[in-house]
């Protein structure tokens, strides 16, 4: 009998070693401390497109990744401390990406959006936006985004332009860039695209295309550095930041050597 209670009592003690060794799962022991973690390793890692000229490319001489948002989320991180190291990933895998932690920051023009609110926190403004239409230049069908129902839009399918392309009756065509959608509208196998309107004024100062942009502004947006989900301490110090590049005229600096204009008003 004396084996079996020896059993029994090795058996029990190994089941409370294991209780109080359960560890809580990461997502939960690590909630609202990223801050912590960043500061730690001396590096907050920024989830970008790296093909989303000119927020966000490779500059064609020196294969640098460039860009305002690239500049901007830099500077922003110089003065947090930290070095910014970028994560290019395709505009449809990036939030899922900062949702499960691979990144710590998105820098890519994303607009703030209730639904987005609901999963991420978000920095103040550092972009004041509105997308336009582009069309090929002889289509004179499209004047507006009541004419689009029933016509292809040239699309990343997640972003906040597909899905008003899709509320107002387009047909989603995706794309994985702007860039490969802009063409394929250029070649007539897409009617338009909805795009920011810096973005396009930059893709057809060089692309060289044969497109036109319609007048309208379609839904004008404040965009924002989203992190992830209860990390106040994370955006307080990135807001600080923006706070003090508008102060000092540093914002609009990298907004005129972008744009020519001030972009962040």
């Amino acid at each position: 009998m004396n084996w079996k209670r020896w059993l029994l009592i090795g058996i029990t003690l190994l089941v409370l070693l294991t209780g109080c060794s359960v560890q809580k799962p990461v997502s939960e022991e690590k909630k609202g401390d990223l801050l912590a973690q960043v500061k730690q390793k001396g590096i907050i890692r920024i989830g970008t497109e790296g093909t989303y000229k000119p927020f966000s490319y490779h500059d064609e001489k020196t294969n640098q990744l460039t860009g305002f948002d690239v500049e901007v989320v830099n500077e922003i991180a110089k003065r947090m401390g930290v070095k910014a190291e970028f994560v290019e990933i395709p505009w449809d895998g990036m939030l899922t990406s900062l949702e499960t932690g691979k990144i710590n920051m998105v820098a890519n023009q994303v607009a703030i959006k209730p639904e987005r609110q609901k999963k991420f926190d978000f920095s103040a403004p550092y972009t004041i936006s509105y997308a336009q239409i582009v069309v090929h230049k002889d289509n004179n069908e499209i004047k507006s985004l009541a004419d689009v129902k029933g016509k292809k839009a040239a699309q990343t399918p997640t972003s906040n332009y597909g899905a008003k392309a899709k509320e107002a009756g387009a047909t989603i065509v995706s794309y994985e860039d702007m860039m490969s959608g802009m063409k394929d509208v250029a070649n007539k196998r897409a009617d338009f695209s909805l795009n920011d309107r810096l973005a396009v004024a930059e893709m057809l100062k060089t692309a060289k295309l044969p497109l036109k942009v319609l007048d309208e502004k379609v839904d004008q947006t404040s965009i924002a550095f989203p992190v992830p989900k209860n990390n106040p301490a994370l955006v307080k110090q990135i807001n600080q930041a923006i706070e003090d590049m508008k102060k000092d005229g540093t914002l609009t600096k990298i907004s005129t050597k972008w744009f020519g204009i001030d972009i962040t008003k």
